[in-house]
C-alpha cells in the first residue's frame, strides 16, 4: 500500500504521538520512513522585510531542529531512512520534499483548532491541498 512515508513534524512535545502513528503505518506496510522538519524562513514569515542579518539566527534554528529530530529518532522503535531539515514556506516545502523523495503518504499532526485559528487555516489543511500523495492528519492534543 505505502512504500515511502514522509513524517512532517513541528518538533513540539506532541510530535512523538504523530511519529508513533507513522511508525505503526511503516511497520504495517513495510514502508520506509523519512522525517522532515521545515523551518519557516524569517524572511518568508515577515514578507521579506527583515532589516537585520538573520544568518546566525537561521543557523541556530537549523542546529536546534537537527538536535530535536535526533532526540525524537532515539525514542522510536523503528529505523529512520532519512531525516531532513528544510527552510522556506512550510506547506510548499513539505510538498517539494514529498515529491523529491517520491513519498506515497505524508503524515502530519493536526491540532484541530477552532474559531479564528480555523478560519486562518492550519498547516495540515495547507499540506492536504496540493499534496502530491495521500495525507494523513493525526489529531494531537496537549495533555
Amino acid at each position: 500500500m505505502y512504500n515511502k512515508i514522509l513524517l512532517a513534524i513541528d518538533l513540539t512535545d506532541e510530535s512523538i504521538d504523530v511519529a508513533n502513528k507513522a511508525v505503526s503505518l511503516c511497520k504495517a506496510t513495510g514502508a520506509e520512513l523519512t522525517i522532515l522538519h521545515v523551518i519557516e524562513s524569517l524572511n518568508y514569515a515577515y514578507g521579506g522585510d527583515v532589516p537585520i542579518d538573520i544568518t546566525d539566527i537561521q543557523a541556530q534554528l537549523q542546529e536546534t531542529a537537527k538536535e530535536r529530530i535526533t532526540a525524537l529518532e532515539e525514542q522510536l522503535d523503528f529505523p529512520v531512512q532519512e531525516t531532513c531539515v528544510s527552510q522556506g514556506g512550510i506547506e510548499s516545502e513539505i510538498h517539494r520534499i514529498a515529491s523529491e523523495k517520491e513519498a506515497d503518504l505524508i503524515v502530519v499532526g493536526s491540532h484541530g483548532r477552532h474559531g479564528l485559528a480555523l478560519l486562518l487555516g492550519s498547516t495540515a489543511n495547507g499540506v492536504l491541498h496540493g499534496a502530491p500523495c495521500d495525507v494523513l492528519a493525526v489529531k494531537v492534543t496537549k495533555e
